[in-house]
């Protein structure tokens, strides 16, 4: 009978190491993107889910980064052009665009339309660099991969509290 007891404690010891190994890597995962021919990533855990751009309704009086709202599965979406918010140009059509539908724990209905995906990074490849003086409060930080290419954080809780990005309405 002991050794019965002894196994399935064994048994409960391993799942909880995998469960714990398991949202560890969850948590430090990040998924790239590019945006204006700039490397980012996100935290994995901070986005609900990456889809194809999806038709949106254009509003009017809105400032010229929010592209309009759009129904994905019908829920409603806000669609923020993320390279056009920075400053930068507009995200021009292609087939690898896409919208990054942000968690509703941070802000409910709102989107990022980006170039294209990157794929899955793993922090431990990045070497710390150092940050603009002039960064906007939701650039996390800067990296660089081993091929000396420039990698950049997006803090999205910061950026889902930023009040130029939550007041989209001209004026």
């Amino acid at each position: 009978m002991a050794r019965r007891t002894g196994l399935r404690e064994f048994q409960l010891s391993v799942a909880e190491r995998l469960r714990t190994a398991a949202s560890r890597a969850a948590l430090s995962s990040k998924l790239g993107f590019q945006v204006g021919g700039r490397n980012w990533f996100v935290a994995l855990h901070q986005v609900s889910e990456v889809v194809p751009v999806p038709p949106s309704v254009g509003v009017p009086l809105t400032q010229p980064w929010f592209r309009g709202i759009a129904n994905v599965r019908g829920n409603l979406y806000s669609i923020v052009d993320f390279s056009a918010f920075q400053g930068g140009d507009a995200t021009a059509g292609g087939l690898e665009r896409r919208v990054i539908l942000v968690s509703d724990k941070l802000v409910g209905g709102a989107g990022l339309l980006v170039s294209r995906m990157l794929g899955l990074r793993s922090p431990e490849a990045f070497t710390p660099g150092t940050k603009p003086a002039d960064a906007p409060p939701w650039l996390g930080a800067v990296y660089t991969d081993a091929a000396g290419a420039e990698w950049r954080e997006l803090d999205l809780p910061v950026l889902a509290k930023d009040r130029r990005f939550l007041e989209v309405g001209i004026g």
